[in-house]
């Protein structure tokens, strides 16, 4: 299971999510109280293992900004949370996570239109004021067999409210690639790495079926 932790602001926070486990960490570069500048980034990244995945987080930016933030740092992944199109993602050689906010089952039908441009679909929970983490859940259950055997090629990672409390639910039901939390390993808007380790320890146990 691929495991990313978003909303990084500190070296520190982010190197625990990579001993703790972690695959990769999210720098939001939008418009939200997780977001962080260029030049913090920057230092961050100086910092981290090679192996531990950047990824950048955009709302509706400039193609050419995010080129140049992703040259300047050095990002593996561009995840996108506003209505970027196919042939906006495509841009990005394999380097797209393309957000998609869920409240119904037929939402699932965008995930088409972006079919070999993106490297993977990030499923959200679908808030009309927020781009992504809003902390809420959507309904996993509207992911049915049905939907779940028609995208089976799809590259999905499962976020929204997701936390060590409810990500075994969410691994079950969505059977994803990856799971992606912020708000989750949160208190008072700050990340804790009580819960960062508690929320990894969650998805490797299950991983070795020891919730069985």
């Amino acid at each position: 299971m691929w495991i990313k932790v978003c909303g990084i602001s500190d070296v520190e926070t982010a190197l625990v999510c990579h001993e703790a486990g972690a695959d990769a960490v999210g720098f939001v570069f939008a418009e939200s109280k997780r977001k962080i500048n260029v030049h913090a980034v920057a230092r961050i990244v100086k910092q981290l293992p090679r192996r531990l995945v950047k990824v950048g987080v955009f709302v509706d930016a400039c193609p050419q900004e995010v080129a140049e933030i992703q040259s300047c740092l050095g990002l593996d992944l561009l995840q996108f949370h506003g209505k970027e199109s196919p042939e906006y993602c495509s841009q990005f050689m394999g380097r797209a996570i393309k957000a998609f906010k869920i409240s119904a089952s037929g939402d699932f039908e965008a995930l088409r239109f972006y079919q070999g441009k993106v490297w993977a679909y990030l499923l959200d929970t679908h808030l009309s004021d927020k781009a992504g983490g809003t902390g809420k859940a959507w309904d996993w259950t509207l992911f049915e067999k049905k939907q779940q055997n028609e995208y089976s090629g799809f590259r999905v990672i499962a976020a929204g409210g997701i936390n060590a409390q409810n990500v075994v639910k969410a691994m079950q039901v969505l059977k994803p690639h990856g799971v992606d939390t912020s708000s989750g390993v949160e208190t008072g808007g700050r990340k804790k790495q009580v819960l960062i380790k508690e929320f990894i320890d969650t998805v490797r146990r299950w991983e070795r079926n020891e919730f069985a």
